[in-house]
């Protein structure tokens, strides 16, 4: 990639968007009926490549058992509402009716009571007993408190996610950091890390024994970590410099590790090009919380929203368009991507001639900054279909 001279004392590199970016039909198409879009995360074998976010917005225990049966999988949080009350419906009811100006100390407030380890417990049960995978997720803390109750409970997949995960962390004198390695070897459950943007820790992250890891810092629809602290990197350029680490650590080990791009993704075109850039599936959170079923009651918010010292993350407004099974399998009601999200990689993977989602990592990806816009004039005017 080239380099370009930002000043005397810096050179950088140009990093692209999913906005960005088209993919190239070529001279084969396939039918949608016949292509596979399964993929596997440590065993688990899923339909829909899309996981729906640790956020208290999107997944509770019975969203997790839903996710599981309609073929997608659901994380939920172990650091929100779910396990700090053992009814959350009152506060959820709270967080959607405050206004603006009172959300985030309403959010700093609600999030300072303590999680109660017995609940973590009873989330994972609950969900286990109706059928469903216990996919759960906190923060590299949460993981060395709460590791054994994880897998005590029966846990199937254990996501470490911060708006940062790396191998090595610099603290004060005498305090005990995280051992991602030992992590991993001890957890007794399959051990998902993330985030990260950069080839060279996606794969200290998959030697440390990463099961799979998540790209993404700061595109969500309610994050706000890029403003605040003005990191990241285009999700594009993040997911594909990750899939060579994925990659090189297979030519390295004979292991596999799946890619999960996680954030800025709204509609089926986005899922489509997210793995034509190397992903493996997808992690979501606005589209997933637009479900009737979603416990955020038409509003999604990000999880470090209620920081007591710098929040980064917002609540918005998604509304509710419809049932979680329209947005995941159809058929769609509404014309601008956010339905049949299954439906739309299958005929999109039909029309580029691919027939399983290692064939869609290969696709032609090109820079196209126009595509959302060319020809569109009469849609955005008017408020229709990619003009929303």
């Amino acid at each position: 990639m080239v380099n370009i001279q930002l000043g005397r004392t810096k050179v950088v590199r140009r990093a692209y968007g999913i906005d960005e970016t088209a993919l190239v039909p070529g001279g084969r198409t396939v039918d949608p009926e016949i292509t596979d879009t399964c993929w596997n995360l440590a065993g688990i074998e899923r339909e829909i490549p899309i996981i729906a976010s640790a956020m208290d917005s999107v997944v509770n225990v019975d969203m997790a058992v839903a996710l599981s049966r309609l073929g997608a999988l659901g994380v939920m949080n172990l650091e929100g509402v779910q396990t700090r009350y053992k009814d959350p419906n009152p506060v959820l009811d709270r967080i959607s009716a405050i206004g603006k100006d009172g959300f985030v100390p309403l959010m700093q407030e609600i999030y300072s009571k303590p999680v109660q380890e017995d609940l973590i417990y009873q989330r994972i049960k609950e969900i286990k007993n109706q059928g469903g995978i216990a996919a759960v997720s906190g923060t590299p803390v949460a993981a060395m408190r709460f590791s054994k109750t994880i897998a005590e409970a029966g846990a199937d997949l254990f996501f470490v996610q911060a708006t940062v995960v790396s191998t090595e962390h610099i603290g004060p004198e005498g305090q005990q950091t995280l051992d991602l390695e030992a992590l991993c070897q001890g957890m007794g459950v399959p051990v998902v890390m993330g985030n990260c943007v950069t080839y060279e820790v996606a794969l200290q992250l998959m030697r440390a024994g990463a099961a799979g890891v998540m790209v993404g810092i700061g595109p969500g629809a309610a994050c706000t970590s890029r403003g605040v602290l003005g990191v990241g990197i285009p999700q594009a350029t993040a997911v594909a410099d990750c899939a060579a680490a994925r990659e090189d650590y297979e030519r390295e080990s004979g292991r596999y590790v799946p890619i999960v791009a996680d954030g800025g993704i709204i509609t089926g075109g986005d899922i489509c090009k997210c793995i034509a850039c190397g992903a493996d599936a997808v992690m979501i959170g606005s589209p997933i919380a637009r479900a009737v079923e979603a416990p955020g009651r038409g509003f999604h918010w990000g999880m470090a929203t209620p920081s007591p010292v710098l929040p980064r993350g917002t609540r918005i407004k998604v509304g509710s368009t419809g049932s979680l099974e329209r947005i995941l399998r159809g058929p769609a009601l509404l014309d601008d991507g956010t339905h049949n999200l299954l439906g739309a990689l299958k005929t999109s993977m039909g029309t580029l001639g691919a027939r399983t989602i290692k064939e869609m990592q290969q696709v032609e990806v090109v820079i196209a900054p126009s595509l959302l816009t060319e020809g569109k004039v009469y849609q955005k005017a008017q408020q229709l279909g990619m003009g929303k």
